[in-house]
């Protein structure tokens, strides 16, 4: 089938009202014609930039564009009219978009903002609009965003193009989500569904769904987050079983799981510690009993790993560097909760390798959380020889001090608060126990957060809280005794309450073994014991 205007026709209705699978079963019969486009055939710019758009609705991916636009080498492009050469310059600004170019996109779409404004070109006006808006967005500058995003959506009303100002309300609604407009968010996707459930535009359908999931899972509702999560994936597998989509869907619900396979984990530490264990055993707990726990514990961490493997294989086949270092942090934080700090190291430096070739601040800042967490593992643990956990501190602090510097950069106050979380973290460790600092963080981090979120940051940041309240309570008790403010207590009384506060500090120093703590203060092991059942820690 040649290049005719019908066809061209074809395409461009079909792509208006978003009926994909008519217009791609139009570009696979032209196939071969496609891979002939050059600078010689008429108005190609006005083609390419229309194979762009279907590349973004999910036809082939951005590598098949890319190989197209090489054609139209410096030299060729002084023979095209000015429109063809706006067309020719915005497709290269979606394909930068899409390769994870955000600079170049942004760069490039600029320029063709204020031409199209020009020659009131308002289709392409919106496009380019919406384009630069996903740019804005991918690199967390959610107030540069907005702003485009709710341009491409008025020019596509005033157009009449309904459809694309439904797919530009999706970004909308999740760019007012990351201002903490939740309600409003969830209004918007359902407008944009009850505009789009009768097209098979799948990516925009899964879009929605997964965006509801990322909404839900932040108020820490992540069986219905899950849901989503999976109606996203069907979606999106509907129009092609390797879309970079999907594999983003797989990455959120492996999160998920990991986060419920944590939840799971720490009632079943919290058990043992406070020797519950036979109570647990004997009672119906959640999902069960604690072997049951203990068996619901390792079906999630194997189902996430499975999501993240197949991502990992479709972010691969796209050659997706952005997409296979979200799917690196994520292995990272999963051997981090089950105590394999190395191979979480190893992970996180990977994925900050894998933003500092792509200037991806976002990637890298996460990274170095990651590797911040893992450093204050290894002092908090106490591994390796004592003078280890300077080096392990020291490395915490650059680490969570970088995280911080990179965050700011950027407009994703979620990442802000990470990184004053792990700060914070960092300085209330064993090593440092700066609670001035620690303090100060969690005000930061505190700041950044709005009602309604109850997810794993929220529990990150009450942790660090808990941590500051425990310390602060105990010097605060010393001052009193020390000043011979007892109370009411006994003698025996304060003795006691002195031990719980001295041995698990003294155990933490003697890399736990309770001989040693017992050796060195000249007491029983089986005072030692007791007391660090008393407080929970053993």
């Amino acid at each position: 089938m040649p290049l005719t205007q019908s066809v061209i026709h074809n395409l461009t209705t079909s792509l208006r009202s978003r009926r994909i699978n008519d217009g791609i079963a139009v570009l696979q019969q032209i196939d071969n014609d496609l891979l002939e486009v050059g600078p010689e055939v008429p108005r190609a710019g006005r083609f390419l930039l229309l194979i762009a758009q279907w590349v973004d609705v999910g036809f082939r991916d951005a590598q098949f564009l890319s190989s197209l636009l090489t054609r139209f080498k410096t030299d060729t492009r002084k023979e095209q009219s000015l429109q063809d050469y706006l067309y020719l310059r915005m497709a290269e600004g979606f394909c930068a978009l899409a390769t994870g170019n955000s600079d170049e996109a942004i760069r490039t779409l600029d320029l063709v903002l204020g031409s199209l404004e020009d020659i009131d070109d308002r289709d392409q006006l919106a496009l380019a609009h919406f384009w630069k808006g996903r740019a804005h967005r991918k690199k967390g500058e959610y107030e540069l965003s907005l702003p485009h995003i709710i341009r491409a959506r008025e020019l596509a009303l005033a157009s009449d193009d309904k459809v694309f100002a439904a797919i530009a309300g999706i970004q909308e609604s999740w760019l007012l989500f990351q201002k903490g407009m939740t309600k409003e968010a969830l209004r918007g996707l359902d407008r944009a569904e009850a505009a789009l459930k009768t097209t098979d535009h799948f990516i925009a359908l899964g879009n929605i769904e997964s965006a509801r999931g990322r909404i839900v899972r932040r108020s820490g509702d992540y069986a219905s987050a899950l849901k989503y999560f999976a109606s996203a994936s069907r979606l999106y597998e509907k129009r092609d079983a390797r879309h970079q989509n999907l594999a983003r869907s797989l990455v959120n619900a492996a999160y998920v799981r990991r986060i419920l396979a944590l939840q799971i984990r720490k009632r079943i530490d919290q058990a043992q510690r406070s020797g519950r264990q036979r109570t647990l055993d004997r009672s119906r707990v959640g999902h069960g009993t604690a072997e049951s726990l203990r068996s619901r514990y390792q079906q999630l961490c194997h189902e996430a790993k499975q999501d993240l493997n197949r991502a990992r294989e479709i972010y691969a086949f796209h050659a997706n560097e952005d997409g296979i270092g979200k799917v690196t942090l994520n292995l990272g934080y999963l051997h981090l909760d089950r105590g394999e700090i190395d191979r979480a190291s190893e992970e996180a430096d990977a994925a900050y390798q894998m933003g500092l070739g792509r200037k991806d601040h976002i990637l890298m800042a996460r990274a170095r959380i990651l590797g911040a967490a893992c450093e204050n593992a290894h002092v908090d643990e106490q591994t390796g020889e004592h003078d280890d956990a300077a080096i392990h501190a020291n490395r915490a602090r650059e680490w969570s001090d970088e995280a911080l510097a990179l965050a700011r950069g950027t407009q994703n106050r979620r990442l802000l608060a990470g990184a004053s979380i792990i700060s914070g973290m960092t300085a209330a460790n064993e090593f440092y126990q700066d609670w001035e600092k620690a303090r100060q963080c969690a005000s930061e981090a505190t700041a950044m957060m709005v009602p309604g979120e109850s997810d794993q940051l929220v529990e990150g940041l009450s942790d660090l809280k808990t941590r500051i309240v425990q310390a602060s309570g105990i010097n605060d008790t010393l001052r009193a005794w020390s000043e011979g403010m007892v109370g009411n207590k006994t003698f025996r009384q304060v003795t006691e309450e002195f031990a719980e506060i001295v041995i698990p500090k003294v155990w933490l120093r003697n890399d736990k073994k309770i001989s040693r703590v017992a050796e060195q203060l000249s007491i029983s092991p089986k005072k030692v014991r007791r007391v660090l059942r008393n407080v929970g820690w053993s």
